[in-house]
């Protein structure tokens, strides 16, 4: 599937990784309304609610997918999950980021989504350099990187969350294809 064809879907064990709905408003603001969840992002608030998962879901549909992707993450079961995004920098950087519900945490589903999102952007989108960063607080996001093939480079920045309502070290990481 080329980028030309739209949003892509990929598949997983037990995911599927498709592009944000308009109906997924209310689950997304459900589940990313958890101080837990939002202080361990650099964008989203806390409180979170419908008005800012409609907010989200509209800026999913103006991006520009020759350099953004933004994937919901469904489970087969429970239905939407958690959120998975390659977003550019101010340097043209792409960084993934990502985020789970709190009932999803410690289940692989994280690496799983990563791992076949990094696979469909070195192959069908012709990434060969990816960033990604985490909290120094969020050895868990750390590890999911590890196992999909991230490296540290060693660099330790300040980063701004917004939950946080302050900047939190952020661990640096880099993704070669």
């Amino acid at each position: 599937m080329s980028i030309a064809d739209g949003p892509p879907v990929i598949s997983t064990a037990r995911l599927r990784l498709r592009a944000p709905k308009a109906e997924d408003a209310p689950r997304i603001a459900d589940l990313a309304n958890d101080p837990g969840v939002a202080r361990m992002t650099t964008r989203m608030p806390h409180p979170y609610g419908l008005s800012d998962a409609e907010a989200f879901l509209q800026a999913c549909e103006d991006r520009d997918m020759a350099r953004e992707h933004i994937f919901a993450l469904e489970h087969g079961e429970a239905g939407l999950v958690g959120m998975l995004g390659f977003h550019p920098d101010d340097e043209g950087r792409v960084e993934l980021g990502y985020w789970l519900g709190r009932p999803y945490w410690g289940r692989g589903l994280a690496t799983e989504a990563a791992g076949a999102a990094l696979g469909w952007a070195g192959e069908s989108w012709r990434r060969r350099y990816l960033m990604a960063g985490h909290f120094a607080d969020n050895l868990a996001s750390g590890q999911v990187l590890c196992k999909t093939g991230f490296l540290y480079t060693g660099e330790v920045v300040p980063r701004h969350s917004l939950a946080r309502g302050e900047a939190a070290p952020t661990r640096m990481m880099v993704w070669l294809a």
